[in-house]
């Protein structure tokens, strides 16, 4: 069961496990503006994929699918992720990433104490969180397992909230609970809000590209097709209670990501009119409690479960480039019906 299955990387941890994995998948989503299911449409014609149209704060709902479902893995993906929205709106944050996750852990109990001893053992509720939890490094240093919760940003207290609401059910109740912690994911299918695929349709489109400061913010950079298969590495391979970081290893300033992305687009898709992308670039405002630097250390999961990624920064980035430019279809509707290359995050100016 993947609650945020429409979702960025809901969808493409879907499609993994429908196309590389003998599991059957009941996808339960919300589907607000960052959820589609015409991310799922590549294998929802397989025999071993369902679909729920629900709210994980809808606790008759969650009860009602892990009864229908009976599932043996939770993968908890559901949330409100866009730090910008959450700068103008925090509430929605907090009632969908720290009540939603308070009421899908309590049904999960509920579900998990009724079960055969051996499903018990077997059974696994992993949660999906972000390395923004940590706070900001300065030039130096790795975010690991150990590092201390010092988050930042509306978004980021509230994935902190729910991490520890995951770990004190496994402390309290013996939830049999996993955590990973992931860098700043890219890839196909990703909702044009964020910095890679907002600075692709932009820049087809002829329009300015927002850099924020002067793109010295450091971010590690995960492909997503990756992530999806250390995900799957933990709840298929890890114990109970354990916690994984998982990075790209490909620590990028912002406006080196930018002018990367405008150099896969000059050579892949040059611009009709004269000049190259890079030239679209513009410097605006900061964001509010902008975090200098992300960057994790891997080596647990890689040295315990021997996970790492398949795709580096350059090779993931010409896919993800080359994808937007064949599935125009898939991303154009979602401009032209939600606005969502607007600006946000500003309210606190």
């Amino acid at each position: 069961m993947v609650t945020g299955g429409a979702g960025f990387i809901g969808s493409c941890l879907v499609r993994h496990l429908l196309t590389d994995s003998p599991h059957s998948v009941l996808v339960y989503d919300k589907l607000t503006y960052a959820g589609s299911l015409t991310s799922l449409a590549p294998v929802a014609a397989s025999e071993r994929y369902q679909f729920v149209h629900a709210d994980i704060c809808d606790r008759v709902a969650v009860a009602a699918a892990f009864a229908a479902f009976n599932p043996d893995i939770i993968v908890h993906l559901a949330a409100e992720t866009h730090v910008d929205r959450s700068i103008d709106g925090p509430q929605a944050f907090i009632d969908t990433n720290l009540m939603g996750t308070a009421v899908l852990l309590q049904e999960a109990l509920r579900f998990w104490s009724q079960l055969p001893t051996e499903r018990k053992i077997s059974f696994r509720f992993h949660h999906v969180s972000t390395d923004e939890v940590f706070g900001a490094l300065g030039a130096e240093g790795l975010f690991d397992e150990t590092t201390p919760y010092d988050p930042r940003s509306p978004y980021s207290a509230s994935k902190a909230g729910s991490d520890h609401l995951v770990r004190a059910w496994w402390h309290t109740y013996g939830l049999p609970i996993t955590l990973t912690n992931c860098s700043n994911n890219f890839g196909p299918y990703h909702f044009p809000e964020k910095l890679i695929p907002l600075t692709i349709v932009k820049a087809l489109a002829g329009e300015p590209l927002p850099v924020y400061g002067r793109g010295e913010n450091v971010r590690d950079w995960l492909y997503v097709d990756d992530h999806a298969r250390a995900i799957r590495c933990v709840f298929e391979n890890a114990q109970p209670g354990q916690t994984y970081t998982v990075g790209g290893s490909a620590e990028r300033r912002n406006i080196d990501v930018v002018q990367s992305v405008c150099a896969v687009l000059d050579r892949l898709h040059p611009r009709q009119a004269s000049g190259r992308y890079a030239d679209l670039i513009e410097f605006v405002h900061d964001r509010p409690g902008h975090d200098f630097r992300y960057a994790i250390d891997s080596s647990k999961i890689t040295r315990e479960l021997g996970w790492k990624p398949e795709e580096s920064f350059e090779t993931g980035l010409e896919k993800t480039v080359q994808w937007y430019l064949d599935n125009e279809a898939w991303w154009r509707p979602l401009i032209q019906q939600r606005s969502v290359t607007a600006r946000h995050g500003l309210a606190a100016r």
